[in-house]
């Protein structure tokens, strides 16, 4: 099996806040990521496929279609934008970085054809804070009037 990985940057910007807790255990959990008005970081992704290479390729998967596909369902959708008010396929979720990395994995496991698998996508949220996932299932709490 051969692994094929691809990075990404985009910048947006997020409220980490829960609507079912009060100001104060918002703020004493999520600090000044709890900011009102938000934060904002310039997030680095990588995309990992894995897959056996094309005989007449040797391409597991062409670089240039796995960056379109990045591009076109996530990084056109994310960049430069507030995650908590303009990404509808954020509505409703904390956007912590553990939660955004499991929604892309949704959106991209079945982009890539059916011989190529989606086998990693990591996110740096900042040059400390990474975040790493797998596909394994996870829940999300998704809140219905989630108000930022």
């Amino acid at each position: 099996m051969i692994h094929v990985t691809r990075r990404v940057l985009f910048s947006a910007s997020h409220r980490l806040h829960n609507p079912e807790w009060n100001e104060k255990k918002n703020y004493e959990i999520f600090d000044k990521c709890n900011n009102p008005n938000g934060h904002g970081h310039n997030y680095i992704m990588e995309v990992t496929v894995s897959g056996v290479p094309d005989i007449n390729t040797g391409y597991v998967l062409d670089l240039k279609i796995m960056k379109r596909i990045i591009k076109e369902y996530i990084v056109d959708k994310v960049d430069h934008k507030n995650l908590n008010l303009d990404v509808p396929f954020l509505k409703g979720i904390i956007p912590s970085a553990e939660n955004i990395v499991v929604i892309f994995w949704e959106i991209l496991k079945d982009k890539f054809g059916e011989n190529v698998k989606l086998s990693k996508i990591k996110l740096w949220e900042t040059e400390n804070n990474v975040i790493e996932y797998n596909g394994d299932p996870v829940k999300i709490k998704k809140f219905n009037d989630y108000i930022v």
